[in-house]
């Protein structure tokens, strides 16, 4: 009972935090930020090439494709491109709360 609790934590920071960030640095273009950023939970998808799909005890970063060293490399890669920043950004954001998960 008490990992689902901090399942709803941890979905709820990712709204939470990228609204905070886009409030906080970006007020002049909230909307479009935060919906960029939002845009960028669709690196999920890979979930589905995993058996079980959702395990909670399962770590995601560096056992989904797009979780792994090379892709988030390339999402730190994009925080500095500024016609993509805010996908870069969210990616980046994603990837950090995802490892979360992963400290025991």
């Amino acid at each position: 009972m008490a990992h689902e609790g901090f399942l709803i934590l941890h979905i709820a920071l990712h709204f939470i935090v990228p609204a905070f960030i886009a409030g906080l640095w970006f007020k002049d273009n909230f909307w479009k930020t935060y919906l960029l950023m939002m845009s960028t939970m669709l690196v999920d998808i890979d979930h589905l090439l995993a058996l079980p799909i959702y395990d909670p005890l399962r770590c995601s970063i560096g056992f989904h494709p797009l979780h792994r060293a090379v892709p988030i490399l390339v999402y730190i890669g994009l925080v500095f491109i500024p016609k993509v920043r805010f996908i870069g950004l969210g990616l980046v954001i994603h990837m950090i709360l995802d490892a979360t998960d992963c400290i025991s």
